[in-house]
């Protein structure tokens, strides 16, 4: 879809189609965005028209999650302390996507510093979810799956920690890649965890999520972690005959909704009938790995948070400050909301003497175990397959007082972060009107073939041509 954007722009006007999608955006009630940057995308719209440019992405307008840097564009991560807050850099990733010629229409609302799952710990209110307005889109990077299911951008950026761009992308019925840890770099991404954090796209199409990764995967020396990239689009040409798919037994059965359990199933059928093979697998530690993962996402985040204190930018409290640590506490206990203070406090505590030990070095010891488990499986597959989420879309406000039935929410996505390796999430079906993603993982740096079964699915099936009536 993006490339035949691309061309149509052209001989249209992208300035146009630009206005037409802020004109919807201001119309919706979806509340995906938290900044649009109406002036400046349009002035490079009118550029472009005057004179369009060659790149990848030429004239193509791209939504960002609003804890991605962007100059000149408020970088909030949808949080009360950061109001206000305009960077004077871009991050890697936006710098690539600009070199492109990609226009930047607005930052995308998220749960506050990416913590949660459905989009409902913003400071600005929750998303809402484009097939069905009583429901969450997911999270943490909802309003960038939501404006993209709900025609409002035809690509975004999220951020993908334990399943932040995975899940929503099951949530709301669009494709979303979680890419191997270091492929893309973070570089200007607001930390949460950095062990853990990948950004990836969020598309209509596994063409569009390729397309994508043409642009922002690749080596950035100011991230250490960052690694040289592969080709994408290329090796969607390919079929998947004779390809080996596991499918983990811990990723079915018990918690697993039936409609999503039978719309994963049918799916493997398809694979099966294009050629591929499937057989079942063990990945044996998958029962701890939310209890590892929460331990360590929050000792990293109360680490990474500390930063934030509203006297350097963001909020300041009006009148006259108190001693330093007086002041600082007021400010956090005003700026951040409670899903956010929880887990400061909860990893504080995970990191403090005498229970290092016994909770962080504990967690750190479960990842290994986790990561070996995915090794020892794709010694005799070629990829995994699970559901995404183990249920469609839930009501907003139904889980958000019930940490634990939220945080059981990212069982089969975490995983995938704790191992650091590739996964993507395709629609597969629908339960009712709520659209059911299909997780497909594969090894380290295995997002060529990861992208190939997923588009050779895409092709055989019609769920992605689906859109929801956004009202």
């Amino acid at each position: 879809m993006l490339l035949e954007l691309k061309a149509s722009l052209r001989s249209a006007s992208a300035e146009e189609y630009l206005c037409r999608l802020f004109e919807k955006i201001e119309k919706s009630s979806l509340n995906a965005f938290t900044t649009l940057a109406r002036e400046k995308a349009i002035e490079q719209a009118r550029q472009f028209d005057k004179n369009p440019g060659q790149g990848l992405m030429a004239g193509v307008p791209i939504a960002i999650k609003a804890c991605i840097s962007t100059i000149g564009i408020e970088t909030n991560c949808s949080s009360r302390i950061l109001r206000g807050y305009v960077p004077p850099y871009d991050a890697h990733v936006v710098e690539r996507l600009k070199a492109e010629g990609a226009i930047i229409m607005g930052k995308t609302n998220m749960d506050e510093f990416a913590m949660g799952s459905s989009t409902e710990t913003s400071a600005f209110g929750p998303t809402k979810n484009p097939w069905d307005q009583t429901c969450v889109p997911g999270g943490s990077s909802g309003g960038s799956a939501a404006c993209v299911a709900g025609g409002e951008a035809p690509c975004a950026l999220g951020s993908d920690t334990g399943g932040s761009v995975r899940c929503p992308a099951s949530f709301c019925g669009i494709v979303g890649l979680k890419p191997t840890y270091g492929l893309v770099s973070r570089f200007g991404l607001v930390a949460y965890a950095n062990s853990l954090e990948q950004i990836g796209p969020l598309t209509h199409t596994v063409e569009d999520t390729a397309l994508l990764m043409e642009i922002i995967a690749g080596h950035d020396w100011r991230d250490t972690t960052s690694a040289e990239k592969g080709s994408y689009l290329a090796g969607l040409k390919g079929d998947v005959r004779g390809l080996k798919i596991g499918i983990p037994k811990e990723y079915f059965g018990e918690g697993v909704n039936t409609e999503v359990e039978k719309a994963v199933w049918d799916a493997v059928s398809v694979l099966e009938n294009l050629g591929a093979k499937w057989q079942e697998v063990s990945l044996p530690h998958t029962r701890y790995a939310l209890a590892a993962y929460y331990v360590i996402a929050m000792s990293e985040a109360s680490s990474n948070l500390a930063r934030f204190d509203g006297l350097r930018y963001g909020l300041r409290q009006l009148g006259e400050d108190e001693d330093w640590h007086t002041t600082f506490s007021e400010i956090r206990a005003k700026g951040f909301g409670p899903e956010v203070k929880k887990r400061i406090l909860l990893g504080t505590y995970a990191l403090s003497a005498g229970y290092y030990g016994r909770y962080y070095l504990k967690a750190l010891k479960v990842r290994t175990l986790i990561k070996e488990d995915f090794q020892r499986a794709f010694k005799d597959v070629d990829l995994l397959a699970s559901p995404t989420m183990p249920i469609p879309a839930f009501k907003i406000g139904e889980r958000i007082n019930d940490p634990l039935s939220l945080y059981m929410a990212d069982v089969f996505t975490v995983p995938i972060n704790l191992a650091g390796v590739p996964a993507v999430s395709v629609p597969c079906g629908f339960a009712g009107r709520l659209p059911i993603g299909l997780q497909l993982m594969g090894p380290h740096f295995g997002e060529a073939t990861v992208l190939r079964a997923a588009h050779a699915f895409e092709a055989a099936t019609p769920f992605h041509e689906r859109t929801p009536e956004v009202v």
